[in-house]
């Protein structure tokens, strides 16, 4: 009598293998890739969420405009309301993140006239780099994400 081969049994060992393969493979990629975390404060900041968002939309509700120039080597950051008018007096941030977690820098920005901030990059800030700059007067914070690449 002629009986008839089932492929199920192979299909089945070749999912399950396939299945192992893949887990042991994402397994050894997690291992290997370490954390990338480019901002050591997001816990802090995950904290502070709520606080954060009432700062933005004081900023939002004020109209704050920021526009960023680079010239050289040095940044100019134009703060504005929504007349136009320069911010004057307020505190501003920059964070440089780059791919080394020792390299991430929080640096402060300097007033030069009315309404604009300016921060100076060193020689040794070269290639691509992540960076965010922050404002924040009275209660109420802007911020923007830049990606520079000198």
């Amino acid at each position: 009598m002629f009986t008839k081969k089932s492929s199920y049994p192979l299909l089945i060992i070749f999912l399950i293998g396939s299945f192992l393969a893949f887990s042991g493979w994402s397994a050894l990629r997690a291992i290997d890739a370490g954390p990338e975390v480019t901002d050591a404060d997001y816990y802090s900041k995950g904290l502070k969420y709520s606080s954060t968002v009432l700062e933005k939309r004081a900023a939002a509700v004020l109209g704050w405009q920021v526009e960023t120039q680079l010239v050289g080597r040095t940044l100019a950051f134009h703060l504005s309301d929504k007349e136009g008018q320069p911010i004057k007096a307020a505190r501003g941030q920059i964070f440089l993140y780059r791919a080394a977690p020792v390299s991430n820098k929080q640096l402060p920005l300097h007033e030069t006239e009315p309404g604009v901030y300016i921060f100076t990059l060193s020689a040794e800030m070269a290639g691509t780099m992540n960076a965010r700059v922050e404002f924040e007067q009275n209660g109420a914070r802007i911020n923007r994400q830049l990606l520079l690449n000198l």
